[in-house]
């Protein structure tokens, strides 16, 4: 199976490639690293992204920024931050690459805890997180070709609980390797228009 992970070189990205290169071919991309670069927040960079990879079996993405603050300092434009990029960045991924994924094939977006458990400063993470939701559930129903897709919504994950932890009181950190199976259920099973949580 020819697999594009987007954020190959990230916390969560690192392990999923591992874990898939195993008995895969995977082309991993990064924002500034990778074999390929995307900027999933500009279109055209996806669109041409895809006009160099041409066909896949499955796209995974495990990128997209958003704005953590507290609400009162919220102003529109870092709401947008999000929304451009890991939401639309992410709806775009589907758009543009429903059309370079082979029949049968996955996209296996990702979300977070936040878009059922927000936590301090999150407003505009979680609102973009439960549009994702929203948005895998709706568009399973209208994909073409066997085309299906997932969205992974973990917990604190265990390779970021020194960075995150304080941010999230209480929150028992997920281990690896069960994230690593939340991505594998997506891309190696039959799930279509699930969100696949991934909790201790």
């Amino acid at each position: 199976m020819k697999i594009l992970i987007i954020g190959a070189s990230g916390t969560i990205g690192r392990k999923v490639t591992e874990e898939l290169s195993k008995k895969n071919e995977v082309i991993k991309v990064g924002k500034t690293s990778g074999e390929i670069q995307v900027d999933i927040s500009d279109l055209g960079s996806i669109q041409s992204m895809f006009e160099k990879l041409g066909k896949v079996d499955a796209i995974v993405c495990i990128a997209g920024e958003a704005k953590w603050d507290n609400f009162e300092d919220l102003r529109e434009e870092d709401f947008y931050i999000g929304i451009k990029s890991k939401l639309m960045g992410q709806v775009n991924l589907v758009s543009i690459g429903r059309n370079y994924l082979n029949p049968g094939g996955s996209f296996t977006l990702t979300t977070g805890i936040l878009a059922d458990h927000p936590v301090d400063k999150t407003t505009s993470a979680a609102m973009v997180n439960g549009g994702l939701h929203s948005f895998v559930k709706a568009v399973s129903l209208e994909l073409e070709n066997g085309h299906r897709i997932n969205a992974v919504s973990a917990d604190l994950v265990e390779d970021a609980r020194e960075k995150y932890e304080d941010y999230f009181p209480g929150h028992t950190p997920v281990p690896m390797y069960k994230v690593v199976d939340g991505y594998k259920k997506s891309v190696l099973g039959i799930p279509n228009g699930e969100i696949i949580r991934i909790v201790a």
